[in-house]
């Protein structure tokens, strides 16, 4: 069977916050036979390190031991891994150019490190940069994170003018989470998120347009409409419907690295909302 990533990169610290992604990114290795990948940053500082590079010393020995560590986790749980240990200004930097590096189709990232006054809301400043600017899928995991079991659960949003971008997005995230569904024997539910006054049947008729080629694959797809912003509404459904993935649609981004849509912060109060791993699907430029 195709599996929906052929290139997964693990973008860790390994530290306590990166605890969730670490197992999930093992544990889809292991569960569809796959060689992952996985990035350790060093944020660098050529001028510090040539003044004191008994600092510059203990870093690369923490660095040594932090791969050390990740790879006697892999050998535990008979993953094949490859790790390497990047140095650069700043670590959404790091992660995004060795996605670039090993041509990854999924990233793999914690959802908050260090607690701030939005952590209960948003996701990390590093992940959020990360994201902006992901040239491949991004799965943002949280810390008590585990592999899905239950349910594939996407949301888009619906009431707005039409636009193609959206759709073309939107359409590739419903192929995405379909190939996931179907792969780990899942239901798959599809639900759009009707943020205007518009009605039912303009949110009925974008589902069924998503849904038309999926259950001509084969895939067993159900729909519902739902008001309500996007947050509100992927955290009320994930829980009605039992699903423990969240499928979210972002386009790649563009020649200056930014995502449309991504600063908004409709998708980063999903993210935060829920208590299951979130993929953006990303589709990348034609």
């Amino acid at each position: 069977m195709t599996h929906p990533f052929r290139r997964p990169l693990l973008a860790t610290e390994h530290s306590v916050y990166d605890g969730g992604a670490e197992t999930l990114a093992l544990a889809l290795a292991r569960a569809w036979g796959l060689h992952l990948h996985a990035v350790l940053p060093m944020l660098s500082n050529p001028e510090f390190q040539a003044v004191a590079p008994q600092v510059a010393a203990r870093a690369d020995a923490a660095a040594a031991e932090r791969r050390e560590s990740l790879e006697a986790m892999a050998r535990a749980q008979d993953v094949e891994l490859s790790v390497r240990v990047r140095e650069g200004p700043a670590i959404h930097e790091i992660f995004v150019r060795a996605a670039r590096e090993i041509e990854a189709d999924l990233i793999v990232v914690r959802r908050r490190g260090r607690k701030g006054l939005l952590a209960n809301m948003l996701v990390g400043d590093m992940v959020g940069k990360l994201v902006a600017s992901a040239p491949c899928s991004v799965l943002i995991v949280p810390r008590a994170a585990r592999l899905w079991l239950r349910g594939v659960l996407l949301v888009v949003e619906a009431g707005g003018p039409p636009d193609a971008v959206a759709r073309g997005a939107a359409m590739h995230a419903a192929r995405l989470a379909a190939a996931i569904a179907t792969r780990c024997a899942l239901p798959l539910w599809l639900v759009a998120a009707l943020t205007t006054d518009a009605g039912d049947a303009q949110a009925q008729q974008m589902l069924d347009a998503l849904s038309a080629p999926l259950t001509a694959g084969g895939a067993a797809v159900r729909s519902l409409v739902a008001r309500g912003a996007l947050h509100e509404v992927a955290l009320r459904a994930a829980a009605e419907q039992g699903c423990d993935l969240l499928v979210l649609a972002r386009d790649a981004p563009d020649a200056q690295g930014r995502s449309r849509g991504w600063s908004s912060g409709r998708a980063q109060k999903a993210i935060g909302a829920v208590e299951c791993p979130v993929l953006l699907a990303v589709r990348s430029p034609t």
